[in-house]
């Protein structure tokens, strides 16, 4: 992924043999069916407090390129739950124009993009826009791509990360990737698609189980478990190359690898000594140092953002709750006590946010936690959430749930007030994980 960030001349995905992470309780958990899904249509629904509102013509020769790039971007930034889309219907304007501010004014929009879509005699594309502060009537820059036709879309996440960037102050999370698992009769498929959950492409197909995808902290590899040996084994994938190496295969359960930020050792659950325990182990394989001590099942578990702490899952009280403990080991703290099953921790980059799944009169809703107050909110109105993960910039979770009766894939803001659907053709996901920002 070695590609300036204004001059793209080559693709910038590797597509790999990968696999996958995060089950409820690891031993108990095999896997769950779900047909292939290469392609998403995103719906974004609700009203945020504040809404920056943003207008977006169409880019100037785009109806004569494979890809819309103004709605791309402008389906990124109001997922992002930030931004408020402002009609522009009927404006010709591209890169090179400088906007009557007025008019957009008069429309109500602070803030303004325009830019151009030309095909190149080679066959790239050459993507051009341009920012601008409609209140103060300034020009925000812009930049210019020569791309693939495979590389539009992810010109388009770059210009709206650009766009989020300039007018948050905060990193955007258009360009990142996510990965998840379908099932398709008796094959399963590891995918790994854009942030919008377009542009899938299949990283590993089995006959057998596939679960539990994890991105490294470098987003270069996926750690997963494959049920190929007919046992829970843990592998790590490099992403470029597409060779992997195994990782954990001890006596027993090897399952729910979590990576610590370092990116040198995951966590595992391992029943190489009777219960599913946590254990830590490179990331190269080797052997493992325990970190929990119980009479229960304890699994699932997840780094803190210092990498000092692990939280999981155990059922040393009775039911699944979650607890944290340090890094290195010894004994656990309860973190959750409301409801008598909580199972799925993650916790956010910024190291603020806990999410969750809990059960509550029989549905399984996402559920939001302020660490420090102690303080957590259900999210959604779904009943059958499961497997949340939070984007890089801490401001968006994806998870998998059930609507009308099939597996979708959703992101919702922290507040739950923006979600996003992103539903394919009669399929159905499971296990979705966020990578972590590109570099390029």
């Amino acid at each position: 992924m070695n590609t300036e960030p204004q001059i793209l001349t080559s693709p910038l995905r590797a597509v790999v043999p990968l696999t996958s992470r995060r089950t409820l309780l690891a031993a108990m958990a095999a896997t769950s069916a779900l047909p292939a899904l290469a392609q998403f249509r995103v719906e974004v629904t609700g009203v945020g407090l504040t809404q920056l509102p943003i207008a977006l013509p169409a880019f100037r020769g785009e109806e004569g390129a494979p890809q819309k790039i103004s709605q791309i971007i402008r389906a990124d930034l109001e997922r992002s739950g930030q931004f408020r889309n402002v009609d522009a219907a009927g404006v010709a304007l591209d890169e090179t124009s400088r906007p009557e501010m007025a008019q957009w004014r008069q429309r109500a929009a602070d803030a303004l993009v325009t830019g151009s879509v030309t095909r190149l005699a080679d066959g790239r594309f050459d993507v051009r826009f341009r920012l601008w502060d409609v209140v103060k009537g300034q020009d925000l820059g812009g930049q210019g791509f020569a791309v693939t036709q495979a590389d539009l879309r992810l010109v388009a996440h770059r210009i709206a990360d650009f766009v989020y960037e300039k007018l948050t102050g905060e990193r955007g999370i258009f360009s990142t990737r996510i990965a998840y698992v379908t099932k398709a009769g008796k094959r399963y498929v590891l995918w790994v698609a854009d942030a919008d959950g377009e542009n899938a492409q299949s990283a590993l197909s089995s006959s057998e189980p596939i679960i539990s995808p994890a991105w490294s902290p470098n987003g270069g590899e996926l750690a997963y478990v494959s049920f190929e040996a007919r046992k829970p084994v843990v592998y790590v994938h490099d992403v470029a190359s597409g060779r992997r190496r195994l990782v954990a295969n001890f006596r027993g359960s090897n399952s729910a690898p979590a990576w610590a930020p370092d990116g040198a050792t995951l966590a595992v659950t391992l029943t190489r000594d009777g219960l599913s325990q946590l254990y830590r182990i490179s990331s190269h394989g080797g052997q493992p140092t325990r970190l929990t001590q119980s009479n229960g099942i304890d699994t699932e578990p997840a780094f803190s953002a210092d990498g000092k702490t692990v939280y999981f899952v155990s059922d040393r009280g009775g039911s699944p709750q979650i607890y944290k403990v340090a890094a290195t080991g010894g004994s656990a703290q309860r973190v959750t006590f409301s409801g008598n099953y909580n199972i799925s921790p993650t916790v956010s980059p910024d190291g603020r946010w806990l999410a969750y799944i809990s059960r509550v009169g029989g549905a399984f809703k996402l559920f939001v936690m302020e660490l420090e107050s102690g303080n957590a909110t259900s999210v959604t109105d779904t009943s059958d959430d499961e497997s949340p993960s939070f984007a890089p910039n801490s401001r968006l979770i994806v998870y998998a749930t059930k609507q009308g009766g099939r597996e979708a894939l959703m992101t919702t803001t922290l507040d739950g007030k923006i979600k996003a659907r992103l539903a394919g053709q009669g399929g159905e996901i499971r296990e979705p994980d966020w990578g972590p920002y590109q570099k390029y």
